[in-house]
């Protein structure tokens, strides 16, 4: 049906959220390093983040007209019926004129109709899925699939077929690294002799973060720790005037292997990607979950970690109380943070990327 012998050729789809759309570059990038003549195909929405990044990445791309469903009252959701019926006919003609032999989705809304499509022609299926609690575009897809990557082992018990399930791992970016804490420090403009606090809201900020940081700032700093802050570039210009020798503030930072090998302890919102990297740098961790994502995944992320004793958690309405009380605590003790590192690293799956890349050549190769 697919009308071609090629065994390389492969779709990925996803996107939405650099969550959903940074791992499968990871894995088409490794894919890339093993059997370069593989063709690959991004399939996503163009004004979402992978309508930006993956034609600056080299990789081709189409887009389809697919767009959420708003959990609030929004008219915009009386479009939905008809965008979706549009996305399925624009993933079919795709499909049908790219003929991939394997499709990979990550999850998001767009890779719904695409990864339908890509199986109602032969395509075999792989999906990838990020969070503790699984996405519905997952779990509405599990059923067609040939494999099923996770990152959680929590994961398992919100799937039905146990047999295709995978703990991989989230895959990462691959210049992922540290330098050495001495000079992650100078490059900052820090001491290297105090304590670092990094903070991070994403690329658009978290209300509730910034708000706890400035509302407990003096109490953090008088305590001689040093804070790393990023605001997202939403908050950015009101937080700036609190720069100072012992407070950097930043919209957005572009050198993350630099602020993670500076910071004694992280304060971050619970997003997947986030939680992937601090476990295999093993960087001691708060994660305040994000109250506003679809399925509330973020507090199953965090709460899978906790757990574990691999981070701590504190809950969004409670981060403003809590936090320079946490932070001090947390920071002074040096057992602490090593059992947090210690166990951040136990759970991590640093190979994650490589071995979901292998995954889809072996089944390329078995046709």
């Amino acid at each position: 049906m697919r009308g071609s012998n090629y065994k390389y050729k492969l779709l990925f789809t996803g996107g939405g959220t650099g969550g959903h759309l940074f791992p499968a570059v990871a894995v088409a990038e490794h894919i890339k390093e093993m059997k370069p003549a593989a063709e690959i195909l991004f399939v996503g929405t163009k004004n979402k983040i992978e309508g930006k990044i993956i034609p600056k990445l080299g990789f081709a791309f189409k887009s389809i007209w697919i767009q959420g469903f708003y959990r609030k009252f929004d008219l915009r959701n009386l479009l939905f019926p008809v965008r979706l019926i549009v996305s399925l006919l624009q993933s079919l003609f795709i499909n049908i004129v790219y003929k991939p032999n394997i499709a990979i989705g990550s999850g998001g809304y767009a890779a719904g109709p695409v990864i339908w499509a890509a199986w109602i022609l032969g395509a075999k299926i792989i999906l990838i899925e990020q969070n503790s609690y699984p996405g519905v575009t997952t779990r509405l897809l599990e059923r067609y699939a040939n494999e099923v990557h996770l990152s959680f082992e929590d994961s398992k018990k919100y799937l039905k077929r146990k047999e295709i399930h995978r703990l991989t791992g989230n895959p990462i970016r691959k210049n992922l690294g540290t330098i050495s804490k001495q000079d992650a420090s100078i490059s900052f403009g820090l001491s290297t002799e105090k304590k670092t606090l990094l903070v991070l809201g994403g690329s658009l900020g978290a209300r509730s973060i910034n708000n706890a940081v400035k509302n407990n700032f003096e109490s953090i700093v008088e305590n001689g720790i040093q804070i790393i802050w990023q605001t997202g570039k939403y908050y950015y210009e009101e937080y700036k005037n609190l720069k100072s020798n012992m407070v950097k503030v930043y919209d957005f930072i572009e050198d993350m292997n630099s602020a993670y090998s500076a910071c004694d302890l992280l304060v971050a919102r619970a997003g997947a990607t986030t939680i992937a990297e601090v476990l295999v740098l093993g960087i001691p961790a708060v994660f305040v979950p994000s109250p506003n994502v679809a399925g509330n995944h973020q507090f199953y992320n965090a709460k899978s970690l906790s757990e574990n004793n691999a981070s701590l958690l504190v809950e969004d309405n409670k981060i403003s109380s809590q936090l320079a009380k946490v932070v001090s605590k947390t920071i002074s003790s040096k057992d602490k943070l090593s059992e947090l590192s210690k166990k951040a690293q136990e759970l991590a799956k640093p190979n994650a990327a490589k071995e979901i890349a292998e995954s889809v050549i072996k089944f390329a190769e078995v046709g």
